[in-house]
């Protein structure tokens, strides 16, 4: 737990505390370059702002305004407690127009506990499966899911990267956090597309082995194109629902089709094309109406396969902490997000070493004249559809770590972020979706950001791995688990295995690896398991452990279920030290009720839900 700092004018906290509680101070030469890279703030930047509030709550401002809805309404310093949630516009008296956030302060929860599967869903392959695991292995997983009485999933990142190769493998550097991936369309389920296979067409699933992105991508674009050119406009609802997208889904289908040609990156892009609202790309964007069109069509397929796949079940989709710095958003949000700097983390539990996530950051105050539109449709986007969002790195909304590019991560400084508007922000979108909200809290964690979470109906995260409390104490808002992508499994735990991977693929200490598995093994042992006992019994006795929390949501993960010795993510390892992302589960999908260990460690939960 670290203390919480103050922050000079640019939001820089040049004092801190690390994972460790020591005390460190920024150094001087860091904070001359953060700045450089911030941008001094207007003056005049409180009297522009977008003013985040609740009703009752007193503003300091009177004026009228221009609701959502169209309608308008008087606004005398206080924000009346009948005064309709939402996206306004006021016109203060001095006749400034700002834009008015009305949040209704908390978030939306379900009624009672109830469990689900964490799973990568890239790697959740069925025998139908074209190299990767889609939205129609989804439906399978929610239907299996339902079966078994459990009442959500909690998937990867679904987002967007770009449509060139090689395919970015990790989740959490989309192209955009407001679109998916293509990837995860079920080539069958597509309109037209009957005109371009036949039955045989399609090859099995690779397993075991790793997912081979770029040449599923191949393949799917191939099969895609041909669907649209035979009947893609003609589907019912397409068009109306491309005129509801507006001018966001444009904007990305067309900077779509540049990446096609051009690359991935637009800072390589001609000179013309670098402008989103130039008079080049809008050129561009009439001739060649037509691929901007499949861009779109396909986003509209993601969203129909999607709602077909989900159900009636809460699916929590995951939101990344930032985009890829040559991606659709950033091409969108120049200006708003910083240059040359990438965002991650210091030290900690994860990874001694620290970690760069190579995201460029919001700038605070750029952020706030956009009327944080950024992050506002980031947020609605990924709720979309699906019941429920998990926001990596939730303390990202309080304070992130900023790294200069070509540095390693312990060479940055913390940059705090106006977290008041943007939690309020969460519940207004959670509230219109009847969505429930888990924030990714894991690492090094000031004080004050818990009890803020708390206070907004967030629900916070528990893990088996990091906890000495027994889950019994956990609070109930929250989100109980295991283990994470980031951790071992138990199976990789209990066999050693997890530990010649990670020393294989990083460069992190034997001494600390070892160290931390020692410490993970001793917690395991509370569970009762007995050296030497079968990997089955094991993952059974940790998550009968696990059914003692009272938690709001209990997250299994399908890893685990199915012994699989693997984590799916090393932090800070490379695509050239080891297959991040890219592990498929050991079972196809269509096989899973013929499995035993699933229902194994079910049992194991269900004893501990009771008390047995």
């Amino acid at each position: 737990m670290t203390h919480q700092g103050t922050a000079d004018p640019w939001g820089i906290q040049r004092e801190w505390i690390d994972a460790d509680e020591l005390p460190q101070v920024v150094p001087a030469e860091t904070v001359a370059l953060m700045r450089a890279a911030i941008g001094t703030p207007p003056d005049d930047l409180e009297e522009r702002a977008p003013v985040v509030t609740r009703p009752g709550r007193s503003t300091g401002l009177a004026g009228d305004v221009t609701c959502e809805d169209g309608s308008r309404r008087r606004l005398e310093d206080v924000v009346p407690d009948d005064f309709p949630l939402g996206y306004h516009w006021l016109t203060t008296e001095a006749g400034t127009r700002r834009r008015l956030i009305v949040s209704p302060g908390r978030c939306w929860l379900p009624d009672e506990q109830t469990w689900g599967w964490s799973v990568q869903l890239y790697g959740a392959l069925s025998t139908s499966s074209c190299g990767i695991g889609d939205l129609a292995d989804l439906r399978t997983l929610r239907e299996w899911t339902e079966d078994e009485g459990g009442g959500f999933l909690l998937v990867n990142p679904l987002h967007a990267t770009a449509p060139v190769l090689p395919q970015e493998s990790s989740p959490y550097l989309p192209a955009t956090r407001r679109f998916r991936n293509p990837l995860y369309l079920r080539l069958e389920d597509v309109p037209g597309v009957e005109q371009v296979l036949t039955g045989t067409d399609l090859p099995p699933a690779p397993l075991p082995g790793t997912v081979d992105r770029d040449a599923a991508w191949v393949r799917k674009q191939s099969v895609l194109r041909g669907a649209f050119e035979a009947r893609g406009t003609d589907a019912p609802g397409f068009l109306r629902w491309r005129r509801e997208q507006g001018a966001a889904l444009e904007e990305y289908a067309c900077w779509a089709m540049l990446a096609e040609e051009h690359g991935g990156d637009w800072h390589t892009w001609p000179e013309d094309l670098r402008d989103p609202h130039g008079p080049a790309v809008r050129r561009l964007a009439g001739e060649r109406a037509d691929d901007v069109t499949f861009h779109a069509w396909l986003q509209w397929l993601l969203a129909e396969q999607l709602r077909a796949a989900t159900g009636a079940l809460t699916v929590i989709q995951d939101l990344p902490i930032g985009v890829s710095g040559g991606g659709a958003d950033s091409w969108a949000w120049q200006g708003v997000l910083a240059d040359g700097i990438t965002v991650g983390c210091p030290p900690d539990a994860l990874n001694s070493n620290g970690q760069d996530w190579g995201s460029p950051p919001l700038t605070p105050w750029r952020l706030r004249l956009a009327d944080y539109a950024p992050f506002i449709e980031s947020v609605r986007a990924t709720i979309a559809g699906a019941g429920g969002i998990r926001i990596d790195h939730v303390m990202g909304l309080f304070r992130l770590w900023w790294i200069p590019d070509g540095e390693v991560a312990t060479a940055g400084c913390y940059v705090r972020y106006p977290s008041e508007d943007l939690l309020d922000i969460v519940c207004l979108e959670s509230h219109r979706a009847q969505a429930v909200v888990v924030g990714e809290d894991l690492g090094t964690v000031e004080d004050g950001v818990l009890e803020a979470l708390a206070e907004r109906n967030i629900a916070s995260y528990r893990v088996l791995w990091f906890e000495d409390d027994e889950p019994s104490t956990w609070p109930a808002l929250s989100l109980a688990t295991v283990t994470t992508h980031d951790l071992p499994t138990v199976a990789g735990l209990w066999s050693g295995s997890d530990v010649d991977d990670v020393l294989a693929s990083s460069d992190m200490a034997e001494s600390d690896v070892r160290a931390g598995r020692a410490e993970l093994l001793e917690r395991l042992g509370r569970a009762g398991v007995a050296p030497g006992a079968p990997v089955s019994d094991v993952v059974a006795a940790a998550y009968r452990r696990l059914g003692g929390a009272r938690s709001l949501l209990l997250a299994l993960s399908l890893e685990d279920a199915l012994l699989e010795q693997r984590r799916p993510n090393v932090p800070g390892t490379t695509a050239d030290q080891r297959d991040n992302w890219s592990i498929p589960l050991p079972v196809p999908l269509d096989h899973l009720s013929a499995q035993t260990s699933p229902a194994a460690l079910l049992a194991g939960l269900r004893a501990g839900q009771s008390g047995d």
